[in-house]
């Protein structure tokens, strides 16, 4: 059995002759330990696909469940198993760096010792231990990715979602963002990415391409033989 697998999505926005069908009938399945990225232009549904398999945005049709379970029946454990990265920060949840890592996990009931721990490693895990004392507006592009990623990480989850990593980030920092999602997967962690370009396709296990929110083929990856893309029976 998958990890995750996302049945027959659809997604829909607007309504009447602004109508704009996001996703159409999506089908994929991903695999704990696999580092998946989604290829696909502007408007191609690929930030709406990862909202959905994270659990933020349900689908207008279709499932994603985790394990055989719908998402939607896991209740708040989904929140911990299946991480989004948000790589934007609010004040109200932290004035540092490393506040920020800690006041989530207070919320959940973690107690603050082990939360500053938890943090601390997180941050060590990623490479951005030298941003816990910094303000989240003095991070370049690369460090708030890994804060990101960090961030989600305190959870330790068995799925980590993140849109776009490589987006706004200088070339001499992307292949590393890159390298460390593939460390992330060698470590058991299931990733699921989000690139518009093939320089965020590397060490990836699959990349599946998008077009107008259809899933229309797999692109070889450097890290992995080519694996058909398993599309939903009757197509």
């Amino acid at each position: 059995m998958s990890l995750l697998s996302v049945e027959h999505v659809v997604k829909r926005y607007g309504a009447g002759a602004q109508q704009r069908v996001a996703l159409r009938d999506v089908s994929f399945e991903l695999d704990a330990g696999e580092l998946v990225a989604v290829r696909g232009r502007r408007r191609s549904g690929r930030s709406t696909l990862l909202r959905i398999a994270a659990g933020l945005e349900p689908p207008d049709s279709g499932v994603v469940r985790l394990e055989g379970t719908p998402l939607s029946e896991r209740g708040n454990r989904a929140l911990d198993e299946v991480c989004y990265c948000r790589k934007t920060f609010r004040a109200s949840e932290g004035r540092l760096v490393l506040d920020q890592l800690v006041l989530g996990q207070l919320s959940r009931g973690v107690r603050a010792s082990q939360a500053r721990t938890r943090a601390s490693e997180a941050l060590r895990r990623v490479g951005a231990e030298r941003c816990n004392a910094l303000r989240p507006g003095e991070l370049d592009g690369a460090e708030r990715v890994r804060v990101a990623m960090a961030r989600a990480l305190v959870r330790e989850p068995r799925l980590l979602v993140i849109d776009e990593p490589t987006l706004g980030i200088d070339l001499l920092d992307r292949d590393g963002v890159l390298q460390l999602l593939r460390s992330l997967a060698d470590e058991g962690i299931a990733v699921l990415t989000s690139t518009a370009d093939t320089t965020g396709l590397a060490d990836a296990n699959r990349a599946l391409a998008l077009s107008d929110g259809e899933l229309d083929g797999m692109l070889v990856s450097q890290h992995a033989s080519v694996i058909p893309l398993r599309r939903a029976s009757g197509q």
